[in-house]
């Protein structure tokens, strides 16, 4: 019996708290702002005043660094390696001498096409002399047309000997250069390939050094086709032009996530696209004075495509994304209710999204107290202002306590 009675005071005592909370209004009232019954009426928000404005518009591509020029060094000549005149990973100037070959051969070579130059030229003067004694003799009919034409076909041969000869010295001296191999740009070497006692062909597959020139450097980035054509769109809509003359500008993200101190710009834009993976090449160039930027590395890229004349920075926190995926803002109407705008971006900058369409200059953009409204709802905006990193810098007022409410101590 007792348990019972105790089950039965349960029952009662929650009676009259039911009744209670019914006689003092205590049921579930509407969300604040709402403007249904028991509403605490409007509900403070942060907005701030959009403005439009020129908004430069960038393009973030991944690339790779790569050498301006690059040289394989490769032989010329067949020979067996002397001497190796350079350091191994460091700066060469053009011209400078960096493996010297055995040149026995080609000194011999070169003194017998030397000499048969010298015997061309001694036939070429005996020839000469002859014609001169023949023509002269001719004019007074002592020798025959006959005898003149032979001594004039014999210089003339001689004169062909000499040109021969003269080409022959020049191949052998060519030959005899080409044992000293030369750096044909500035840059910096790498390893070398061969050994001193080693034996190289002309012409072989195996380059013997390497020379990659990095100051400047190029960095060959890439970009989708669709891109391409959406950004022709914005040009030709006048949504896209560009405030000045000359190449694009490009700046560079390192692989740390380090900005690059020197911006670049861009030089080349293939005319061609993948039919693999429908994407372009854009070349960019950067001074490269410092050797930070190696051949090889990866970087992303944020390049210049111009100004959009017309749009609006919107803050990424006011922006929110509807049921389809579609982003979203609210704004306060002329009735002073929180009406919902659909955005169209075209990227973003920093800590806002570019919006060219949705926003109207004057708009009041709500960017705090979405937790207090919804789209239609009675709100008092309070100017507000957001700082660098997107934190909202404001006071609002907390909500009224509902009507009849006692303050607890």
């Amino acid at each position: 019996m007792r348990r019972t009675t105790g089950a039965l005071g349960i029952l009662v005592l929650a009676a009259v708290l039911a009744a209670c909370n019914a006689q003092n209004g205590g049921g579930a009232g509407a969300p604040p702002g709402a403007g249904g019954p028991g509403a605490a009426g409007p509900v403070e928000v942060g907005t701030i005043e959009m403005k439009a404005q020129a908004v430069p518009q960038t393009a973030e591509l991944p690339g790779r660094v790569l050498a301006s020029a690059t040289a394989e060094i490769r032989p010329q000549v067949n020979g067996v390696v002397r001497s190796i005149d350079f350091e191994e990973g460091r700066p060469v100037k053009a011209g400078a001498v960096l493996f010297h070959l055995d040149d026995r051969s080609f000194r011999a070579a070169y003194a017998a096409s030397a000499a048969a130059l010298s015997k061309a030229e001694a036939s070429q003067a005996g020839a000469q002399a002859t014609f001169d004694r023949q023509q002269k003799l001719a004019s007074t009919n002592a020798v025959s047309q006959q005898a003149l034409d032979e001594a004039r076909t014999a210089m003339l041969q001689a004169n062909a000997d000499v040109e021969a000869a003269k080409a022959d010295l020049q191949a052998a001296q060519i030959n005899l250069d080409n044992t000293q191999i030369t750096a044909p740009i500035d840059g910096f070497i790498g390893t070398a390939a061969v050994s001193v006692g080693s034996l190289v062909t002309q012409n072989q597959t195996t380059a013997m050094a390497t020379i990659r020139k990095i100051d400047p450097v190029n960095v060959d980035l890439v970009d989708t086709s669709a891109n391409l054509l959406r950004i022709r769109e914005q040009v030709s809509a006048g949504k896209l032009g560009r405030p000045e003359q000359g190449p694009p500008k490009a700046r560079l993200t390192l692989e740390n996530g380090a900005a690059y101190g020197s911006t670049g710009t861009v030089s080349i834009f293939t005319v061609d696209v993948s039919e693999s993976t429908g994407t372009f090449t854009i070349r960019a160039s950067f001074p490269n004075g410092d050797g930070i930027l190696l051949p090889g590395m990866f970087v992303r890229a944020s390049v210049d495509l111009g100004e959009m004349p017309h749009a609006f920075l919107v803050p990424q926190r006011a922006v929110q994304r509807s049921a389809t995926g579609e982003p979203i803002a609210y704004v306060v109407s002329a009735e002073g209710k929180a009406e919902e705008r659909k955005l169209v971006t075209s990227g973003a900058r920093g800590n806002d999204w570019i919006v060219t369409e949705g926003i109207a200059d004057g708009d009041r953009l709500i960017v705090d107290g979405f937790q207090k409204f919804s789209a239609g709802a009675t709100v008092s905006p309070v100017a507000a202002t957001i700082d660098a990193d997107g934190v909202v810098e404001q006071t609002l007022q907390p909500a009224a306590a509902p009507a009849g409410a006692e303050a607890t101590k």
